[in-house]
């Protein structure tokens, strides 16, 4: 029998597993992985610092603990250089491996937005734990962190580094916090409680440069100012990992593009998480992959099973400002209507018709977000 491979050891990979082997137990599996192949959970990354901890508390399990665990086989270190969908094998730099089923949980990419200067292999991403190690070496003994990105991971690593000590401004070219998740009403009270809290904040200009000086370095802005930090971390975004299954010539666009049953345009090959295009949705969050996670589990053990959906408000980790944010679908027609006080701000999303179709809370707010979300129709019934 050939095994399942799954490509791919983060939070979709493991989780993937532990939901087949609820269902089965003994067909052989075989996870390959780029990294060090440690468990751990993705979403403590940008909380972990005002706690003191390092990469090494933060992983679960080590990849020999984790093949134990679940009876799987995986190779750490190694990278698929080609997907064979034809003979169903896929390639590495000196072998071939065979498969009955191929699950592709690439995750995303950090998008990366050009900067030219001579520091600027100095400039941090966080998008894994070994990514995580090196920032958090680097940081030793620095107190001054320029972040690049306002959004999502931005604020919440701005949050968790000004309690962690560290002084820490802001990059945001697109004039306020979370511009992509939250109304404008619900931005500002975020915005508020990080200031609060210590975080100084630049909307509008571009960073553009990154060069040394005498003491860190100094990043040049569209509008010709400049900011001088210890060490600058980039967190401007996520871009899905599509080139393997490209090349492949598995269907694409912003994410591998897969079915209701999570199927690529290829047979016995499917895609989930971060790098997945569903019905048109990419949706980058924790909801939406366990809910995969499921299904997916589900299919391949043999009862196909659609996956579904339902709402899924994101918690934006900002003690500073507790916030949550479940955006209407892209396609949705309505408005926002906002009440806001300070850090207090309810925002709801209606459509034409008054049906709650989303919302954004902050501060005290955020005790509404279950009934809310009880009133909410499915993302993808």
């Amino acid at each position: 029998m050939q095994p399942i491979i799954v490509i791919g050891t983060g939070l979709a990979g493991f989780n993937f597993v532990k939901e087949l082997r609820k269902l089965d137990k003994t067909t052989p599996v075989v996870m390959l992985t780029r990294d060090d192949g440690r468990n751990y959970s993705k979403p403590m990354l940008s909380n972990a610092l005002a706690k003191q901890k390092d990469a090494d508390a933060l992983a679960m399990a080590t990849a020999e603990q984790t093949a134990a665990q679940l009876d799987v086989t995986i190779h750490t270190d190694i990278s698929v250089t080609a997907i064979d969908t034809v003979n169903k094998q896929v390639e590495l730099a000196d072998e071939k491996l065979a498969y009955s089923k191929l699950v592709l949980a690439l995750g995303a990419d950090v998008f990366r937005p050009p900067l030219t200067g001579d520091a600027v292999d100095q400039v941090y991403t966080v998008n894994d734990l070994m990514d995580y190690a090196r920032f958090t070496k680097a940081l030793a003994g620095k107190k001054k962190v320029l972040i690049i990105g306002g959004g999502l991971i931005g604020c919440e690593f701005a949050n968790d580094l000004i309690a962690g000590g560290f002084s820490v401004e802001l990059i945001e070219p697109m004039g306020r916090c979370l511009p992509m998740l939250l109304p404008e009403p619900a931005s500002r009270s975020l915005q508020q409680g990080l200031e609060e809290a210590g975080v100084k904040f630049h909307f509008g200009p571009l960073a553009q440069t990154c060069n040394q000086s005498d003491d860190g370095v100094v990043v040049g802005l569209s509008d010709d100012s400049e900011i001088k930090a210890d060490i600058v971390l980039q967190a401007v975004g996520l871009r899905p990992r599509i080139s393997l299954a490209s090349t492949a010539g598995l269907d694409v666009n912003r994410g591998i593009v897969v079915d209701r049953m999570l199927q690529t345009s290829a047979k016995d090959v499917y895609a989930f998480g971060d790098c997945a295009e569903v019905e048109g949705l990419v949706l980058p969050f924790i909801l939406p992959l366990m809910a995969a996670s499921r299904a997916l589990a589900k299919t391949i053990a043999g009862t196909p099973t659609p996956v579904v959906y339902g709402a899924m408000p994101v918690t934006i980790k900002t003690p500073a400002c507790p916030t949550v944010a479940c955006p209407p679908a892209p396609d949705a027609v309505g408005e926002w209507h906002c009440d806001s006080d300070g850090l207090n701000s309810k925002c709801l999303f209606r459509g034409n018709d008054g049906a709650l179709l989303g919302f954004a809370l902050t501060g005290t707010a955020c005790s509404e977000r279950q009934a809310l979300s009880k009133e909410l129709p499915p993302l993808l019934a």
